[in-house]
């Protein structure tokens, strides 16, 4: 439980370390999961792109920063959605990976 509420408060307040730096592979791996698999929970795209809740959810802020994600958090469920500018470069990064 205080894993969700840390994951939560990360979305929640989008703030990353001044030194965060996305991997592009995982970035690459969310974004083709998402386009494929539609909006969703942090659960589900968890599981789909194997990765643990804490580096999801970084990874979910920095893709909101750049506009290419929204994610909304009801009743203490994150979910997350690609923007028009995120399916292009879900599109984009699907044609040359």
């Amino acid at each position: 439980m205080a894993q969700d509420f840390e994951v939560i408060e990360i979305v929640k307040k989008k703030i990353l370390e001044p030194d965060f730096d996305p991997s592009m592979k995982t970035l690459t791996r969310i974004v083709k999961s998402m386009l494929e698999n539609g909006a969703g929970g942090k659960t589900q795209l968890s599981l789909d792109t194997n990765l643990n809740y804490a580096r999801l959810a970084k990874h979910i802020v920095w893709l909101e920063k750049k506009g290419l994600v929204e994610s909304t958090i009801e009743d203490n469920k994150i979910n997350v959605a690609l923007t028009t500018n995120g399916r292009e470069f879900a599109s984009t990064i699907s044609k040359i990976s």
